[in-house]
């Protein structure tokens, strides 16, 4: 008897649903890079109910004929690619022909379509087709896409909350349009507006959009090429960064992609410019010849494989590198203007009429809502002026300028050390500095070929663990490559006669951190990154503590040494050691600014 049968399509289709459509936020994906394909220039998202309920996609592009409405429902059914050439220089974003037929299968649809002329109209339920029909003349696609995951319970049974497909959308929406900035998107859910950018082809602008106008203002513009390569975009001063890498964006041929390689080498290009568990905001375009890439790796397409990696990523880190080196990083604080009570008119009349607001036009324009580690917070609509916003021109400053000269005056608290110059007021961090000079001091005297080596007075003995032990004694070589000496003595234990001239102060504590240091990193052994660690730890550990009162001579010598190290701004950890007040801001803040005071 026959056990082998050849699959009903419908059923098929189901299946291949469970790859291409995971969520709300893989319809809209799917949808829209259709509409991008089609030479869309404007595209809107309206949601209800974060997608769960409908998701309908508008778009102006060239749009379908009534042959074609039909058959773009066929599984493997596509008008991107003709044959197996097409594959190694792909020029657009969907390409498999699976996702309509995926969607249409755990869903209801209703498609309306046209080239300009006759309009189309098509209802599938469940990926069969109901009707088939005239539609409206208006050139470009209107897909309504409803009940998704009703003929799949258990699917839609784990669906996660509104606010959690919302966040999804919302993200996925946001990637999409740093991607194509020449095309105007609109994403709303429930009728409130959650994106909105303009279409002007103006990236700088999308990330205001994104993220608000004071991040705009703090991103870095980069650009760089090689032979196979061109990468531009924009980095976030070290200043700004969040907890996660969502916001770190690579965007291949106008593809959003992710990439673990990329991410890393990015974050490591920003090592103790802020902390280690933090991310900067990064958008990067890359250019690169189709051929050298592939993205038929998923039905997501978001993971792409790159012909000579090592390059991109030279480029990359060099690119970013470059970018944050030799640039004033010094975090301007920002001079928050204290609210003070209005004054009380003898005439009430006059008083109504002052307080009263100027409303220029009659319509609301909802904020998006920020998304921030996938927690969505809406926020109220705000009124919109018919007048142009002044911060609708992003300037981006290029300070160039390194650390400025600047005299100390004073130290508060024992910790902080106020100076100044003609430009404004710093106060820095005296831990935070001493850190700073201190780890690029021993960072130097580590990569010193030739270390000299001081005997000890007395040898120090060291007990570990018999595990701990083991392992050592199969890395003891790397601590005599530091020029210490050290051997085995006794059961589970070792003696340290010398070690390298550049360890001061506490030597046993020392010592024995830096031997937990190899026992922990005895896998993949990395020098560089063994002297990171043990550079940062012993600058922690011989930097001026807070609550101590150091002198004015002190105070300049200090300054003077942060001043020479090549990231003055940052301690190893990433923290700031130097905020900057402006003279403007402290004359706002005082209320001098805008006002004839006698000075």
């Amino acid at each position: 008897m026959q056990s082998i049968k050849i699959m009903d399509e419908i059923l098929a289709n189901k299946i291949a649903a469970g790859e291409v459509v995971e969520r709300c936020a893989s319809v809209v994906k799917e949808l829209v890079e259709n509409s991008i394909d089609a030479g869309s220039t404007e595209i809107k998202v309206e949601l209800k109910e974060a997608g769960t309920k409908e998701i309908k996609v508008i778009d102006n592009g060239k749009g379908m004929g009534k042959e074609d409405a039909v058959l773009a429902f066929s599984r493997h059914a596509t008008s991107k690619i003709n044959d197996e050439d097409d594959l190694y220089h792909l020029a657009t974003l969907g390409f498999r022909g699976e996702a309509l037929a995926s969607i249409a299968a755990v869903s209801k649809v209703d498609l309306k379509t046209s080239e300009g002329e006759i309009g189309t109209h098509v209802v599938i339920n469940g990926g069969k087709i109901k009707e088939v029909g005239q539609g409206d003349a208006r050139k470009g696609t209107i897909i309504t896409v409803s009940e998704l995951f009703y003929n799949t319970p258990a699917r839609l049974k784990h669906m996660k909350s509104l606010y959690t497909e919302l966040a999804s959308i919302t993200d996925y929406m946001n990637k999409l349009a740093l991607s194509r900035p020449d095309i105007r998107f609109t994403l709303s859910n429930n009728d409130n507006i959650s994106l909105q950018t303009d279409g002007s082809g103006n990236q700088l602008k999308v990330i205001k959009s994104i993220h608000g106008s004071d991040v705009a203002r703090k991103m870095i513009e980069v650009s760089g090429e090689n032979d196979d390569y061109r990468i531009t975009g924009y980095i976030s001063k070290p200043e700004i960064h969040r907890s996660s890498r969502n916001n770190m964006v690579t965007i291949v041929n106008g593809r959003v992609v992710r990439n673990i390689d990329i991410n890393r080498v990015v974050n490591d290009a920003y090592h103790s410019y802020k902390p280690d568990n933090r991310y900067p905001i990064t958008v990067l375009n890359i250019e690169v010849d189709p051929s050298v890439i592939d993205v038929n790796i998923h039905p997501t397409k978001m993971d792409i494989k790159f012909s000579k990696k090592d390059t991109l990523l030279e480029l990359i880190k060099s690119i970013v590198t470059d970018a944050i080196s030799h640039r004033n990083l010094i975090p301007k604080a920002d001079a928050v203007e204290p609210e003070f009570p209005k004054p009380k008119f003898e005439n009430l009349t006059l008083e109504l009429e002052r307080e009263k607001p100027i409303i220029t036009t009659d319509f609301y324009e909802a904020k998006a809502p920020v998304v921030e580690d996938n927690i969505v917070k809406e926020e109220i609509p705000y009124e919109v002026s018919s007048e142009p916003e002044v911060e609708d021109e992003i300037i981006l400053t290029d300070d160039e300028e390194t650390m400025p000269e600047m005299y100390p005056v004073g130290l508060v608290h024992g910790t902080y050390i106020i100076c100044q110059n003609e430009k404004g007021m710093y106060i820095i961090d005296q831990h935070a500095a001493k850190e700073r000079c201190n780890y690029e001091k021993f960072k130097k005297e580590m990569g010193k070929p030739n270390v000299a080596s001081t005997a000890l007075l007395f040898p120090i003995i060291i007990e570990l663990s018999n595990n701990d032990f083991i392992i050592l004694k199969e890395n003891m070589q790397i601590l005599r490559d530091l020029k210490f000496e050290i051997e085995e003595f006794g059961i589970n234990s070792v003696i340290v006669k010398q070690h390298p001239a550049w360890l001061t102060g506490d030597t046993e504590y020392v010592i024995r951190k830096i031997i937990e240091i190899v026992i922990a990193t005895r896998k993949d052994f990395d020098i560089e990154k063994f002297n990171e660690k043990v550079a940062t730890m012993m600058s922690c550990k011989k930097a001026i503590k807070a609550n101590t009162n150091i002198t004015m001579e002190e105070m300049e010598a200090l300054v003077s040494d942060l001043r020479k190290c090549k990231n003055p701004y940052n301690c190893p950890h990433g923290r700031p050691t130097t905020i900057f007040y402006s003279n403007y801001d402290l004359e706002k803040l005082f209320k001098r600014s805008g006002f004839d005071v006698i000075k």
